[in-house]
């Protein structure tokens, strides 16, 4: 690729060095440190004049001081000159709080500004939280999608495929869902939730409380105290493929996998999700979950080496093929609507 540069910052050097490696170049040369009081200081060690420039961040690790650093490497790229600056983000860091909470801020919208601030002129991403998220930009924004490469895996990996149901753990993933469901040709089935009903042990029977105050006993186990949970769709016998953009914490997937395995009776649960946070102990939790039969994420985040020790569920999608055509097909003013629909 001729009039380029790639600079990747430190959230995910991994990403950034496959990534590359595919677009047969290396990486630009950046120079990234911080002073004794902790501030960003970012030097550029080759010329970006009238070239298209491109930064590889990806939310995670030290959130903020990542999200500092690809300002900055934004703000020096464009006083150097650069014809155009992309800002790669495979994950879209603050993507959970895209709207208005209360007396909360919309914290993806400030961020998006300080991008354009920074100087940004083309966004690239894949599977934001809230796809409007798109028109908090008055810049270009592709929104890459993992869905062909996890429905590609699955193919691959779970050769009785065709005998699944992807399963959504509340209403908001139903789009998500029923789209993969379609592309491997399955059935799709969705959990909902009711925190207004508990249901409480009574020897072998339970005594179930309704929102409206009814009481009535009940012969299914369930645990001490725990919300209602009603499953739309039929995974008895199957497999389920339980499928959000992202995974945080652990509760509610440990919760969602229980449901199928044990009362719905699924024969297996897979765990599927674009981005791992995993955000505390969450992994090795996950890990312990006996309903739980593999833990399925892509490398848009950075998974540290430490956590993954002793794990044999976790499995992990490349997804640098496609980031990779996403940035060749940009230079060279190609249409990326082929990889909407495309494994790489």
């Amino acid at each position: 690729m001729r009039q380029t540069k790639v600079f990747a910052g430190s959230s995910h050097p991994e990403l950034s060095k496959l990534i590359v490696e595919k677009l047969g170049i290396k990486e630009a040369p950046v120079t990234l440190k911080k002073f004794s009081n902790k501030e960003t200081c970012i030097e550029i060690g080759a010329s970006v004049r009238d070239e298209d420039v491109y930064i590889i961040q990806s939310g995670c690790g030290t959130v903020n001081d990542n999200i500092m650093e690809l300002l900055i490497l934004i703000n020096a790229c464009k006083f150097a000159s650069a014809k155009r600056v992309t800002a790669v983000l495979p994950y879209f860091p603050y993507s959970k709080q895209s709207k208005k909470k209360s007396r909360g801020a919309i914290a993806a919208k400030l961020l998006a500004n300080m991008l354009i601030v920074a100087g940004v002129d083309h966004i690239i991403t894949m599977d934001l939280h809230a796809s409007q998220m798109q028109g908090f930009f008055n810049r270009p924004v592709d929104n890459l999608y993992s869905e062909p490469n996890v429905a590609k895996w699955i193919i691959e990996m779970e050769p009785d495929y065709r005998n699944g149901v992807v399963v959504s753990k509340n209403a908001g993933g139903a789009k998500r869902v029923t789209s993969l469901a379609d592309r491997l040709n399955i059935d799709f089935a969705l959990i909902h939730s009711d925190p207004k009903v508990r249901f409480h042990h009574s020897g072998n029977s339970k005594q179930v409380v309704d929102d409206d105050g009814t009481q009535y006993i009940s012969n299914r186990m369930v645990s001490q105290e725990e919300e209602g949970i009603t499953l739309v769709g039929d995974v008895e016998g199957k497999i389920a493929f339980l499928l959000d953009d992202m995974i945080d914490g652990s509760k509610t997937f440990i919760k969602a996998a229980e449901h199928l395995y044990k009362r719905c009776r699924a024969i297996r649960v897979y765990v599927v999700a674009t981005h791992g946070l995993l955000s505390g102990d969450s992994l090795r939790e996950l890990e312990e979950c006996s309903s739980i039969y593999q833990i399925v994420v892509t490398n848009t985040i950075a998974i540290p080496e430490s956590k993954r020790v002793n794990l044999t569920k976790l499995r992990i999608i490349d997804i640098s093929g496609t980031l990779a055509e996403a940035i060749r097909r940009t230079h060279n003013g190609e249409s990326i609507s082929y990889l909407f629909n495309t494994a790489l």
